[in-house]
């Protein structure tokens, strides 16, 4: 096993502020609102928002008239460096905050890839209780959702992050006012791609519709 850490920082980047340079390094980002260039040596995106970068590369980010915020996913093997070295560097047009950071433990057995997507509820919708085929970090777009797991239950509403971890199995409903809808960030194996990594538990839940909507926005395979 090789432990890694994920971490979740929201990056606000000013209107015209000027390039923000990030080192070599597994991530996605998600682009909350706004938008912005994303620009590696070899690609170049324009991203608005509810759309996503993923990938391992040198990548300078750059926002024009719109002010952009952005979910940024950082996995980093867990000894390397400390939270802070992943906040944004030499960037004093742009706040970065640590959401939340959790080490996960990844079988070198497999070829892992990053997944970022969205998960949409309908008011009241609910994902039965599942399992998944590898761990990350979830947060809150808009809605409530509970997750029941591991002998907890927590409330999360808009910007609110939590973890999961894959193995541990989890029950989660939505509020019954409004349609909730996440963004999830999570590492796979790599047989994986393009494939939902969703298992339903109990056998009596099979059968029931699957109320939520995803959306797979960027994917790619890490190196081993």
């Amino acid at each position: 096993m090789t432990v890694r850490t994920m971490r979740l920082f929201e990056d606000r980047i000013e209107a015209g502020a000027k390039p923000i340079y990030l080192p070599y390094g597994d991530r996605a980002i998600f682009v909350r609102e706004g938008a912005a260039h994303f620009v590696t040596p070899s690609t170049h995106q324009y991203l608005s928002a509810d759309l996503a970068y993923a990938g391992d590369d040198q990548l300078t980010l750059e926002v024009e008239s719109l002010a952009a915020v952005l979910w940024r996913f950082e996995l980093a093997d867990g000894t390397d460096l400390a939270d802070e070295a992943f906040a944004l560097r030499s960037a004093p047009q742009a706040t970065s905050e640590l959401k939340l950071a959790v080490d996960f433990d990844l079988d070198d057995r497999y070829d892992w890839l990053l997944r970022c997507d969205t998960v949409t509820f309908p008011a009241g919708g609910v994902a039965w209780t599942h399992l998944h085929q590898g761990p990350g970090l979830r947060i809150t777009r808009y809605g409530e959702i509970t997750i029941e797991t591991d002998g907890t239950t927590r409330t999360h509403g808009p910007g609110d992050p939590w973890a999961e971890f894959g193995v541990l199995p989890v029950l989660a409903p939505t509020t019954p006012h409004e349609a909730t809808s996440f963004t999830r960030c999570f590492a796979l194996p790599a047989q994986l791609k393009g494939v939902s990594s969703l298992r339903t538990v109990h056998a009596e839940d099979r059968a029931k519709p699957n109320t939520q909507s995803y959306r797979v926005l960027a994917e790619y395979a890490m190196d081993a």
